[in-house]
């Protein structure tokens, strides 16, 4: 169960995984070695929120990958629905399914949360950017989907 205290901290070893893809394919962190990624975590594929945040980071992925970052997104989705995400929407970054909840919970993205008031168990909207060595450079939770790709290119210097 994530709280607070499990949440990723700047300079902190980023937790490896190997998830299942969309595609049905394997994908591990440390396939990404290397290389700058962003890691974002959301509730569920299709919903309105999941789909503005998904349809702006495939907005962006041009000039992401330009600056040399890759971009994975993480639910507890089962890959068939993360493939007619990715079909309906045309998402074209790794969709990863983390249907236990493990990876979400080793990054600090699942756990007590407010829903209308209410406090309820449930995915944290969080992004993570993990440099080339595998270390978190910027750990963000909590955070909204509309505009939230926007800020995050602002913060990593490409605006």
């Amino acid at each position: 169960m994530a709280t607070e205290d499990s949440r990723l901290s700047v300079g902190d070893p980023a937790p490896d995984f190997t998830l299942s893809a969309a595609d049905g394919s394997q994908v591990s962190l440390s396939d990404y070695r290397g290389q700058r990624t962003i890691v974002y975590f959301y509730p569920a594929a299709m919903t309105p929120g999941c789909t503005t945040q998904a349809c702006d980071f495939r907005d962006s992925i041009a000039s992401l990958t330009a600056a040399g970052f890759a971009v994975l997104g993480v639910s507890p989705d089962k890959p068939e629905k993360l493939a007619q995400f990715a079909e309906h929407d045309a998402l074209t970054f790794p969709l990863l399914s983390d249907p236990d909840k493990k990876v979400l919970s080793e990054w600090g993205a699942y756990g007590e949360k407010k829903n209308y008031g209410k406090v309820v168990q449930g995915v944290i909207r969080s992004t993570v950017v993990v440099d080339g060595d595998g270390k978190v450079e910027l750990a963000q939770y909590n955070v909204k989907a509309t505009g939230h790709v926007a800020r995050l290119r602002t913060q990593l210097g490409l605006d």
